[in-house]
């Protein structure tokens, strides 16, 4: 059974930059989908990032079900405690603000890469806390909620991949997330592949590309 973090911490890990330096790198910021923890996405952001950038991934604290981990509480499949939601949103801001502080990165330079659990949650903060990220790769995400005062995203690229049959990510709910985005001004790009909630090649290519031109 995985022991709960203190609630004041995220349990992370924090991977430097092989080529240059942690000052220097961009810094991406790992985020697992339910059930996995801060190993969960460093392979997958390995492979996509190459050895230029910092790598950033914490554990989610809340855990359903006594032992599962997730970034924010849900009432049932699809349906988010919205308040939870936001308390989560600003603490992982805050979180990455603190990392930047305590690890020497430079906290202009954070992309997110989430998946599931960890794209709703990266979601959730561009629309709330918009500084914190300068980019973000949504992998399956959904409308985790809609802030009354829109966020100016118009320095924001944001990728979002999803999957056709994705049984737990209805493809309209993905339609609504990327017009909400792109109503406040993200530079948005969709890719989409004919399978289902699962990653797939079709998601590392079209994320080593995003960031591959993202000019970091």
């Amino acid at each position: 059974m995985i022991t709960p973090p203190a609630e004041e911490d995220f349990v992370h890990r924090f991977v430097p930059a092989e080529v240059g330096t942690a000052a220097s790198a961009p810094t991406l910021l790992l985020l697992h989908g339910t059930g996995g923890n801060e190993n969960q996405m460093l392979g997958f952001g390995r492979e996509m990032a190459g050895g230029g950038w910092n790598l950033l991934s914490p554990r989610g604290k809340v855990l359903e079900g006594g032992y599962s981990p997730r970034f924010f509480r849900r009432l049932a499949e699809g349906v988010f405690d919205e308040v939870d939601v936001i308390r989560r949103a600003h603490e992982l801001a805050d979180f990455v603000t603190g990392a930047a502080s305590r690890y020497g990165f430079d906290g202009r330079k954070v992309c997110a890469l989430g998946y599931s659990n960890g794209a709703n949650i990266a979601a959730a903060t561009l629309l709330l806390r918009p500084a914190a990220f300068a980019g973000a790769a949504l992998l399956r995400p959904m409308v985790p909620m809609v802030p009354p005062n829109l966020p100016d995203l118009t320095t924001i690229s944001i990728l979002v991949c999803a999957g056709r049959r994705d049984p737990i990510v209805p493809t309209e709910n993905v339609g609504r997330l990327v017009a909400l985005l792109r109503g406040c001004g993200a530079q948005m790009e969709e890719s989409w592949y004919t399978g289902g909630h699962e990653l797939a090649d079709e998601d590392a290519r079209a994320v080593s590309r995003w960031l591959s031109e993202l000019g970091f």
